[in-house]
């Protein structure tokens, strides 16, 4: 399509640049296959007529809230129609049925709110502005008007947003799908409750966003005849099990390590814990604080959201005992043991992470010891345990380490 398109001289165009990816121009003059254009910047640049796009000199500077009313929908006409939303705050753009959104980096929680929630309640699709509630609204009212389950798919690269949408839709499903302000509200606070629970253990601090959501999950609502929410239930894939042991600068552990090292002076001693830039598996990082954020309040927040999803109080602490017990065990360092290639708890302070490790744990001392410096292998006639040495008991401390925060976020 793009290459039937002629280009002569006055022509408005598009052509790429190193850096602001594409900028717009006049074309000056065509020789053959090769365009020159002066840019609007000032530069004059020549190149192939292939790598011109038109530029729509009637597009209003606003931009179009749905991109198939756009003449040309090519990639810089496309980004250039997000940028010029994305200006005046509007974040949402439609592509037909598909919802386009662009994380603006900041609360705007006018957009969120019940009274917004009522407006796309029965609107048709595409007859206010593009927002996560149309699309859930269309999903809702398709699924009670045919009977059919139905699917919304979100999609986008680290930092895109997909968690605070994904928040959206729950938020309106659960809206839509509530009861009566004269009823128990109990199924749909859960609903909306697991988000907070998920992000506690399963969200962290990267290069590119202070909440990145280091797994996949498959969120299932269900509705009665009458369209309320009457269960759900959350599948979630692939977590990130080396940040358990390995954080780079300057990103973060996951979220509940630094909740619980902010808990109350009862829990921080009923589990051992001290500052966070005291355990290993948190100190690989120079990034301990997110900005705008309340560890302490977080910790309590999650707390209650627990309660509500129904995890009782004697379920939380064995949850957060095993958390601590992490964070011990990632302080016990190795040293050569007496025996050959056997290992040993390097000092008193590696004691000490051990056997606090062990209390948290509920396990034997002895038998973490083992667990940590010794190897068993089963063959059909016999047992063989091997000791391992210092370098192979950290390895084997790491993996226990991430196979037991694994084991935990999976419950």
């Amino acid at each position: 399509m793009v290459a039937s398109v002629t280009f002569g001289v006055g022509s408005l165009v598009w052509v790429e640049d190193p850096d602001v990816a594409w900028i717009d121009g006049e074309v000056i003059s065509v020789n053959g296959e090769d365009i020159k254009v002066l840019c609007t910047s000032g530069k004059t640049v020549v190149v192939k007529s292939s790598n011109v796009y038109a530029k729509d000199s009637e597009a209003p500077p606003c931009g179009v809230d749905d991109m198939t009313k756009l003449a040309y929908l090519h990639e810089p006409g496309v980004l250039q129609n997000l940028k010029s939303r994305y200006d005046i705050n509007e974040i949402y753009t439609y592509t037909g049925n598909i919802l386009i959104a662009v994380n603006p980096f900041q609360r705007l929680p006018h957009l969120y709110n019940s009274h917004m929630m009522s407006q796309y309640k029965g609107a048709a699709f595409g007859e206010l502005s593009p927002h996560p509630f149309a699309v859930a609204d269309a999903a809702y009212r398709l699924m009670m008007n045919e009977g059919v389950s139905q699917s919304i798919l979100v999609s986008g690269e680290s930092g895109a947003g997909k968690t605070e949408s994904t928040k959206s839709l729950m938020q309106y499903l659960a809206f839509m799908g509530g009861r009566s302000a004269t009823e128990e509200r109990t199924v749909e606070q859960q609903v909306l409750d697991s988000n907070p629970v998920l992000e506690a253990f399963g969200n962290a601090k990267t290069l590119r966003n202070n909440n990145s959501s280091r797994f996949g999950k498959f969120v299932e609502i269900q509705f009665d005849q009458r369209g309320r929410i009457s269960g759900a239930a959350i599948r979630t894939y692939l977590l990130e099990r080396s940040r358990v042991c390995q954080v780079s600068d300057p990103e973060r552990n996951y979220h509940c390590f630094y909740m619980l090292c902010a808990a109350p002076p009862e829990e921080i001693k009923k589990y051992k814990l001290e500052n966070p830039r005291s355990f290993h598996y948190l100190n690989q990082s120079n990034c301990f604080e997110l900005n705008g954020v309340d560890e302490s309040k977080e910790y309590l927040a999650t707390r209650k959201a627990m309660d509500t999803v129904g995890i009782s109080s004697e379920d939380q602490d064995a949850i957060f005992r095993v958390i601590a017990a992490i964070l011990h065990l990632g302080n016990i360092e190795f040293v050569k043991g007496k025996e050959f290639d056997s290992s040993m708890p390097k000092d008193e302070k590696s004691w000490f992470h051990l056997r606090a490790a062990a209390e948290l744990f509920m396990c034997d001392e002895k038998s973490l010891v083992d667990s940590l410096c010794k190897r068993v292998i089963v063959t059909r006639d016999e047992t063989i345990t091997k000791e391992l040495d210092p370098e192979a008991a950290t390895a084997s401390r790491d993996a226990l380490a991430k196979t037991v925060y694994s084991r935990l976020f999976d419950w």
